[in-house]
């Protein structure tokens, strides 16, 4: 299991979105066993289970999560911790492992989890690969990540769209900081626990998922304006004391302090009472 250091590279946004990956080095090896018992006793795997793994390393993980899933697909890019993993997995009928790297790895068509502790310099991009679609088959997620990214992504306020839309088919929460000592060599900064599990029912459906995405994008362009100012162009005076009187809220209430609740709120009262000429559009970045 590896943590991979965060650093800065050149690699632009538009070379994300064309798979186009580094091959990350400085790896960090977690091999606290009591932290990786933890790690599977939180993700509650049973047989019936697929487990997909991002960034296994030399196996600390992936030989646990064989004991317990029915199928484990254990992923790594470093080719000399391939060969650590197929030897360490070669009586484990179970488990599969792919050499590749991970934001070209093709998502499970079935209902799967992922277990994973994963790199610092990817962690939005793995992140969006697994909660941009509110359709596909991830159902719950125990996932180790820098400590400043599942703070932000746990945080009650919110400031990125695709983050606030996460949110409206999955529950994110912060489970525990998980110090730098238990790795080695240690990295420059702490890690986190992270749960991720999808809600039995969601707060948006998923066929609006574009359509609350572009919302998201409009109202959060500034996150500390108030509602009244955020929401202004989408909806008449009007329509917004009537959402502000829904929500329970006072003029001044800055809109990326909204509850997920609340969220609904505001996009139901937008999909049945605003024309949809004049619903924002989504802004590819």
């Amino acid at each position: 299991m590896t943590k991979k250091s965060k650093k800065t590279h050149k690699y632009c946004e538009k070379k994300l979105k064309s798979m186009k990956f580094p091959n990350f080095s400085g790896q960090h090896l977690m091999s606290n066993k009591k932290l990786l018992n933890e790690i599977i006793e939180r993700a509650n795997i049973n047989s019936s289970d697929i487990v997909l793994e991002l960034g296994a390393g030399k196996g600390a993980l992936t030989t646990l999560l064989a004991k317990s899933a029915g199928k484990v697909l254990a992923v790594e890019y470093d080719m000399k911790f391939v060969e650590i993993l197929k030897k360490k997995t070669a009586q484990n009928i179970n488990t599969k492992i792919i050499h590749k790297d991970i934001m070209k790895v093709f998502l499970p068509d079935e209902h799967f989890i992922v277990v994973s502790n994963i790199p610092y310099s990817i962690t939005t991009p793995i992140m969006k690969m697994l909660l941009n679609n509110p359709s596909s088959g991830f159902q719950k997620g125990i996932i180790v990540m820098e400590k400043g990214a599942a703070k932000r992504f746990t945080s009650k306020s919110v400031k990125d769209s695709y983050v606030l839309a996460w949110r409206m088919w999955f529950d994110i929460h912060y489970i525990k900081d998980i110090s730098r000592n238990n790795f080695s060599p240690p990295p420059k900064v702490d890690s986190a626990m992270v749960l991720i599990t999808r809600r039995k029912e969601p707060i948006v459906q998923k066929k609006y998922y574009l359509a609350f995405l572009g919302l998201a994008q409009y109202a959060l362009k500034q996150s500390n304006a108030p509602l009244d100012i955020a929401l202004r162009g989408i909806f008449t005076l009007p329509q917004l004391k009537h959402i502000k009187k829904s929500l329970g809220i006072s003029n001044g209430t800055p809109i990326g302090s909204l509850t997920n609740t609340q969220w609904g709120i505001v996009f139901n009262t937008m999909i049945n009472y605003v024309q949809r000429p004049l619903w924002p559009k989504v802004k590819k970045k």
